[in-house]
């Protein structure tokens, strides 16, 4: 009951810090992923299409106050909100009205780009539907909020799941929580975005793969496949990543013990269960993606070197999206080894967790490679705080506690002026588990 207290208090304490920006969190995408949940709740094109512009106005309105008030030069000067709420009117009305009387009315997100970009969304319905509930009973500027919130909160809790399951102490399982909060991947799951849904499913698939390594071997499989079930429905391509990335963990894991030539040897029963789970569910992601016409890997570079869409089809798709691809690592590499902290934390966490859970290690670093994989296929440096690449904070937020423990890990104290330890030679006999470790399923349920 402890236990669940002290993370109920994280989660809360998180949860009430998030009221000094509730509006204004938005980006451009937000508004793509509205209008499809007003239309999902039965709006029709034009009343999503104002709620829509309504919110997205009102928290660039909000923004350009807060800028206004703290300016230098102008800081007592009149509130921009009226001129920047009329401006953003007029800037998205005017070419929403444009397709919408061209009669691009398919689908159930609202035209604000072309169609061949919106059909990007139109495949992602999951967090559309996830959204309806929550704008329908507080409204959209707070049901935005309060779900932005839920997602969050659930990703830390599963990060501190992952950690009990693990057997780490209590503390170090509420800094895991703690740290998925205040790191950049608490604050990206905070946009109304799908990267909050993409971190906190990525870590139900985690802690699957934990509880298939500590012997809870059913329950741990179902919940990969489920995991990555839902996450095609939020962005197909992060569940064919995360489930080739996660086979490709066990592979290692059975290489490891077995050699390279016979790496299936390597794995007992309920890994090998595992690898069929996340591999045949890539598989299944490729195969529905094409039954169901999603839009193809060349559209979506088409949609990446076009501006979306906005200039004409590039007739050298793969050769100008290497070199860009190039570009793009060698920028990037660039601004991390001016800021390190990014380059720290992983090592730093990826360390901890190799020296502290060797095999999960693998699973987690698999997780978080997806992020690298994300990023590849978006080399879009302008792209708003790394948050295609935000996965790789998986690692941190739950190797870090994992090398705490390894650092702090209580020392053994005399007892009766002997040293209480273990004698040389001697055969250890059976553990007693810390009275601090208690059940991961306590917190669950």
């Amino acid at each position: 009951m402890r236990t669940r207290t002290w993370v109920i208090v994280v989660a809360a304490v998180f949860a009430v810090l998030q009221l000094a920006n509730v509006s204004g969190r938005d980006t451009p995408d937000t508004k793509n992923y509205l209008s499809y949940a007003l239309s999902l709740r039965g709006e029709s094109k034009h009343d999503a299409a104002a709620i829509t512009i309504e919110y997205a106005c009102e928290g660039k309105a909000s923004i350009a106050r807060r800028n206004q008030s703290v300016n230098v030069l102008n800081f007592h000067g009149p509130s921009p909100t009226r001129r920047v709420m009329e401006e953003c009117r007029r800037d998205q009305w005017r070419g929403v009205s444009k397709r919408l009387r061209a009669g691009e009315t398919a689908g159930h997100t609202v035209p604000f780009m072309p169609p061949r970009f919106m059909r990007i969304f139109e495949v992602r319905p999951g967090y559309p539907a996830l959204l309806v509930p929550f704008i329908t009973v507080l409204g959209v500027k707070w049901g935005l909020w309060a779900s932005s919130v839920v997602i969050t909160v659930a990703g830390g809790v599963l990060a501190f799941l992952v950690l009990r399951t693990l057997r780490v102490s209590t503390r170090a399982a509420l800094t895991g929580q703690a740290l998925f909060y205040a790191l950049p991947c608490g604050t990206t799951a905070m946009r109304p975005m799908t990267e909050g849904l993409l971190l906190t499913l990525t870590l139900a698939a985690l802690w699957g793969c934990a509880l298939v390594l500590e012997g809870r071997a059913r329950a741990g499989t179902r919940l990969v496949g489920g995991s990555l079930a839902v996450l095609f429905t939020v962005k197909h391509s992060h569940a064919l990543f995360l489930g080739l990335c996660l086979a490709g963990a066990c592979a290692v894991i059975g290489a490891r013990r077995a050699g390279f030539r016979q790496p299936w040897q390597g794995l007992d029963r309920p890994l090998r269960t595992l690898a069929v789970v996340a591999g045949g569910g890539a598989v299944a992601t490729v195969l529905l993606a094409k039954v169901l016409h999603y839009p193809s890997e060349s559209e979506s570079l088409q949609d990446l070197l076009t501006a979306h869409f906005s200039s004409p089809d590039r007739t050298r798709v793969w050769p100008e999206f290497l070199h860009l691809e190039w570009d793009f690592w060698v920028e990037w590499l660039r601004r991390r080894l001016w800021e390190p902290l990014f380059l720290t934390a992983v090592l730093a966490a990826a360390w901890g967790a190799l020296r502290r859970r060797p095999a999960f290690a693998g699973f987690l670093l698999a997780a978080a490679f997806t992020g690298v994989l994300n990023q590849a296929g978006h080399p879009d440096i302008n792209i708003w705080g790394d948050r295609l690449i935000v996965l790789v904070w998986l690692l941190p937020a739950v190797g870090l506690p994992l090398l705490l423990e390894e650092v702090v890990r209580p020392r053994v104290r005399p007892v009766g002026g002997a040293v209480r330890g273990p004698v040389p030679g001697a055969v250890p006999g059976p553990v007693r588990r810390d009275t601090d470790v208690s059940d991961a399923s306590e917190v669950a349920r």
